[in-house]
């Protein structure tokens, strides 16, 4: 342990509300995670291989950043790891845990952002941290995917398969986190969905609130107070994030085999990269994860991996009715229970 960090203390186990090595166990998770999903990923592309990028937050911590260009599948991708601490959280966190205020934090994490090159290949996100603030503890985090071209039997698959992992710890928390999901992935001055979901989570800790957003009166919100309090601890709650994570390349990766070798043409292409301005806006106005990295003084670079190498906007944009792009924000872009959805041929155009 480095200077800086002795300093934050770690609430004694005694408590029964956090094991001592807490942050140890966090911090093997995200790099064992990040080592995963790279190896998966590179083996998928079969071409691009990851650079990484070791560095160094000068008030606090480290990361190691890797970044896959100019592959077979992915045009461009970033799998995150880092380690941060500090004498204050940013306002963006304690305007939601204020009880936080006044301690040193530590968090811990991973992210990722891929973008393929394919538009029938869905972009994807994938994020899950820990924090901790004196006695204060929460994990947050989630995936969820971002289509073009949109197929029911990948939306099944993926939300599926997201709460098989949910369902081995808890029966409620996929309902929640999905609804939480399609709440959060929500562009406000657009009045659309980013995509088509997954699962998403934050503040998640003893106190067994399943739903800790800042929309009370959002689906999410209502649901997770007909539920009531989730008796879970520390351990309960990292069980269900390891899981989440080991599940998203049997998520993600059956999608890409079956879209990989899509035939498209430049309308698809431009209209691809259209969509993408949707994903920059969402991250550069709302991202927790962009805000809390630039209010901390993080690393931009790192930060920023998150967006696509190529992008475009256009004015007034309609697509034709009827259309394959007209589908995407008429059926797919509409939250729904994609789990028990009718795999429908008609719109898998």
């Amino acid at each position: 342990m480095t200077r800086n960090q002795s300093v934050l203390v770690t609430p004694s186990a005694t408590n029964n509300s956090i094991p001592r090595d807490s942050r140890q166990r966090a911090k093997e998770f995200v790099l064992a995670l990040q080592d995963e999903i790279c190896n998966g990923l590179e083996a998928l592309d079969g071409k691009a291989k990851f650079h990484q990028d070791i560095w160094q937050r000068a008030e606090g911590g480290e990361g190691r950043t890797r970044v896959i260009r100019e592959g077979r599948v992915f045009e461009q991708g970033g799998v995150n790891f880092s380690e941060v601490w500090g004498d204050t959280l940013p306002p963006a966190i304690l305007t939601q845990r204020p009880e936080a205020a006044g301690h040193g934090f530590y968090a811990t994490g991973t992210s990722m952002v891929l973008h393929p090159r394919n538009p029938y290949v869905p972009t994807v996100h994938l994020n899950y941290r820990y924090f901790e603030a004196g006695p204060i503890w929460w994990f947050g985090g989630g995936a969820d995917l971002t289509p073009y071209y949109a197929f029911t039997e990948d939306a099944v698959h993926f939300h599926q398969t997201l709460k098989n992992a949910c369902d081995q710890h808890h029966p409620e928390y996929y309902p929640t986190y999905k609804r939480w999901c399609d709440e959060y992935f929500y562009l406000r001055h657009r009045q659309e969905q980013r995509g088509i979901g997954g699962i998403f989570f934050d503040y998640q800790d003893a106190h067994g609130n399943l739903y800790a957003g800042s929309e009370p009166d959002s689906p999410a919100a209502i649901y997770s107070q007909k539920v009531g309090r989730i008796n879970h601890s520390w351990e309960d709650v990292f069980a269900m994030v390891q899981s989440c994570g080991k599940a998203f390349l049997p998520a993600y990766a059956p999608i890409v085999e079956r879209r990989q070798d899509t035939e498209y043409s430049d309308r698809q292409r431009q209209f691809q990269l259209y969509r993408r301005g949707r994903y920059v806006e969402f991250n550069l106005v709302y991202d927790r994860g962009t805000i809390f990295g630039l209010q901390t003084n993080g690393r931009a670079e790192s930060i920023l991996m998150s967006l696509p190498p190529l992008t475009r906007w256009e004015y007034g944009y309609q697509p034709e009715p009827g259309s394959p792009e007209a589908q995407l924000t008429k059926v797919f872009l509409q939250p729904q229970d994609w789990v028990n959805a009718s795999i429908n041929a008609e719109y898998n155009i």
